[in-house]
């Protein structure tokens, strides 16, 4: 008896604690398509742990409406200013709770890495990145640069896993 593929979410991310971007796609054999994308948006005076609370919330809100079966998450490249590349890893730790919290399996990824799997070249910059997610899910109208990321991330992930969770300690 021959089984049918099913197809397969990713919610990917791609942190940050003013704008967090999220974008889930699904993989159906070798088509990928966006199920949905958004940015989260936190106010510059926000308290730090407001805008964690705030990030964790809508996740898991989009967790709940689309069910992925793992997350991607985006590494933060090397930050020059520690009390920056802190706050960073903490909003990342937050984003790695929810997953925990949702039971979803994690693959990491560092900027490089999403950047070659979507565009066959590591040091691709945003534009070319953003135009190869709009390709790779068919899309008409281009995402908000932070949902695009995340997409890319997303579709990284897909790619690299086939469609399966993460493997143990990916994250």
């Amino acid at each position: 008896m021959i089984v049918a593929p099913s197809p397969v979410r990713c919610l990917g991310v791609d942190p940050g604690s003013l704008a967090c971007g999220w974008a889930v796609v699904e993989r159906f054999g070798s088509r990928m398509s966006l199920v949905e994308a958004g940015v989260i948006r936190n106010p510059r005076g926000a308290d730090f742990d407001q805008r964690a609370l705030h990030i964790h919330e809508r996740l898991a809100e989009a967790i709940a409406a689309h069910h992925p079966g793992f997350m991607a998450v985006e590494s933060p490249f090397v930050e020059k200013n520690a009390a920056t590349a802190l706050k960073l890893g903490q909003i990342r730790g937050g984003i790695l709770l929810t997953a925990a919290l949702h039971g979803l399996p994690v693959g990491d990824y560092n900027p490089m890495q999403v950047k070659k799997a979507v565009s066959g070249y590591g040091w691709a910059d945003k534009s070319q990145v953003g135009k190869m997610v709009m390709t790779l899910l068919n899309l008409k109208e281009p995402l908000a640069a932070d949902a695009a990321d995340a997409a890319a991330v997303a579709i990284g992930h897909l790619l690299a896993t086939r469609g399966l969770p993460a493997a143990p300690g990916r994250a």
